[in-house]
């Protein structure tokens, strides 16, 4: 496959595509990596680290024409590629587009993907490699920008339905899931519905919730919602105000650039908060349509009750408005009201009963990744 993989400055996309990259050649898949910043870096060497993004418009469009030209040319005859680039920028010169549709014409990509991070993370990056003033909510409204611009390629390149946002997340679970993007599209696309918020004080019942994502990333090319929450950042950021506090500490996560814990604003978090709820709104269902299928686990709660939070309810008619499958694993001794047994593909009282079915189906790969 030849793939466009897009996603706002501060992402690291670089060494998270290596990584993937190398997991696909350790199962015997060559495939070329171009990382159009730094071949633009090449190509002016009087340009100091970070500063490139400074440069005057025109030279710095120049620059980027000459660099995909030399990648249309190399890549010319191949089939596996990925092109890391992006869509915007959001800079000193306002927004401006990165890219031209005659080149992307020319590289005829395969499929387009947006990589996504939790904003904290790309925050940090972001700072630590140029000199900005951007704020969280700046990185908020770059990266809506940066999603709507890469699908806008992709429907103009007749890619509407190869066009995936992907949270590349705090872990390395994700790298597998671009490797099957890029190079099993075939693979049986899901994603995985489950209460967050409400059961986070719950360590057993997230447990379960953590199982069931674990065997549906083995088995499927899963978005997981879970990969990318700024929710959580909000909540700790609105606890901190009680407390008087004007900065919290988050973890990294595994790509920061460190292990130190990072220490963020809590008056920039406050100014996100309506971007953090429509984000989250908006990209879960855009998920859940860029999907095969949607898989719910809805838990039983120390309680007794049902962990059917509003979210779980709305993404699963949202799927089924959609068209999509939708399977419900149901913990609760009581049986699930029709309201989800009448627009349900197919409900199951387990996990494993759920896989076995998937398996009797046939959704599963017939070999393992690249058949090793």
């Amino acid at each position: 496959m030849r793939a466009i993989v897009t996603g706002q400055v501060g992402m690291n996309k670089k060494q998270y595509l290596e990584r993937v990259v190398q997991l696909l050649g350790e199962r015997g898949e060559a495939i070329d990596l171009y990382n159009v910043g730094d071949m633009m870096y090449a190509e002016a060497p009087d340009v100091k680290p970070g500063r490139i993004l400074d440069l005057q418009l025109a030279r710095l469009n120049t620059l980027r024409r000459a660099v995909i030209k030399d990648v249309i040319r190399d890549a010319e005859g191949k089939d596996n590629i990925i092109v890391n680039t992006h869509a915007t920028f959001r800079w000193r010169h306002g927004l401006f587009s990165a890219f031209d549709f005659d080149q992307l014409r020319a590289l005829k990509p395969d499929l387009l993907i947006c990589l996504i991070d939790n904003i904290e993370v790309v925050h940090h990056r972001l700072h630590q490699e140029h000199i900005t003033d951007a704020t969280l909510k700046d990185l908020m409204v770059w990266r809506e920008e940066e999603i709507m611009a890469t699908e806008m390629m992709a429907q103009a390149l007749g890619l509407e339905t190869q066009f995936y946002v992907l949270s590349r997340g705090r872990h390395e679970d994700t790298i597998e899931t671009c490797a099957r993007l890029v190079c099993r599209p075939e693979m049986r696309k899901v994603y995985p519905s489950f209460p967050m918020t409400h059961v986070e004080k719950m360590p057993d019942v997230l447990k379960i919730i953590d199982d069931f994502r674990a065997e549906l990333a083995k088995r499927f090319i899963a978005f997981d919602p879970a990969d990318v929450d700024e929710k959580i950042l909000l909540d700790r950021a609105i606890e901190a105000v009680k407390s008087g506090e004007d900065f919290i500490e988050v973890e990294p996560g595994s790509f920061s650039g460190g292990q130190e814990k990072l220490k963020v604003s809590v008056k920039q978090i406050l100014d996100i908060a309506g971007d953090v709820d429509g984000q989250i709104y908006a990209r879960d269902f855009k998920m859940v349509r860029q999907s095969d299928m949607i898989v719910s686990l809805v838990p039983n709660l120390p309680d007794g009750s049902p962990g059917l939070s509003s979210g779980v309810e709305r993404e699963l008619h949202h799927a089924f408005e959609h068209g999509k499958e939708v399977y419900v694993v149901w913990h609760p001794k009581k049986n699930p009201s029709p309201f989800i047994t009448e627009t349900s593909t197919k409900w199951f009282k387990t996990v494993e009963e759920a896989l076995a079915y998937f398996e009797k189906e046939g959704m599963f790969p017939q070999t393992n990744l690249f058949g090793h």
